[in-house]
């Protein structure tokens, strides 16, 4: 008697099993159709904010001689070096300023000022003008990339400004260069 007892038992919860899983199959549906997927704009736009955020994230102020004021620098806008005596991209300077580009247009109220920089060999007339073909080399490529014009200014410094004062080939490569700075945002 006590084995039937069982089996029946084992037959009821069987059959209760059968017929409530559908239900809670059902019920697990609508709950997952309750909740709205993002659209592709949301994504866009939650992926814009996190980019804004990382990038307000990386400004520090600077006092820059000549200019009143502080201007902001940011880790997001990186410099770009050259070869002796030229002021062509190297492919190098093109991959950067394609990471430039990309954080400037995520920020188009951005004045970008881009300096040019040369190493202490040549004379200063020489310097300078070489320093503002290097930075308006790099002010054509962003425009070709997608920059506003009107976010982007050049001037030079020459040899005026070195990153490293030390009189090498070493320093030269790293004095060859354009840096970035955000005169206003």
């Amino acid at each position: 008697m006590m084995l039937k007892q069982k089996w029946a038992w084992k037959v009821v919860l069987l059959i209760a099993l059968v017929l409530l899983l559908p239900q809670c199959q059902h019920k697990m549906k609508t709950t997952e159709q309750k909740t709205p997927e993002m659209t592709e704009e949301q994504r866009r736009l939650m992926e814009q904010e996190r980019e804004r955020k990382a990038f307000e994230e990386t400004l520090t102020a600077k006092k820059y001689p000549g200019i009143e004021g502080e201007v902001m620098e940011s880790k997001m806008l990186k410099d770009i070096n050259f070869e002796f005596d030229k002021y062509d991209l190297t492919p190098e300077a093109r991959a950067i300023l394609a990471e430039n580009a990309k954080a400037l247009r995520a920020h188009p109220n951005l004045n970008v000022q881009i300096e040019g920089h040369c190493d202490e060999r040549g004379s200063n007339e020489y310097n300078l003008a070489l320093g503002e073909k290097r930075a308006m080399s790099a002010k054509l490529y962003l425009i070709k990339l997608g920059v506003k014009a009107s976010m982007l200014s050049t001037i030079t410094y020459g040899e005026e400004m070195p990153l490293d004062s030390r009189h090498n080939e070493e320093a030269w490569a790293k004095n060859r260069r354009d840096h970035f700075v955000i005169l206003s945002r």
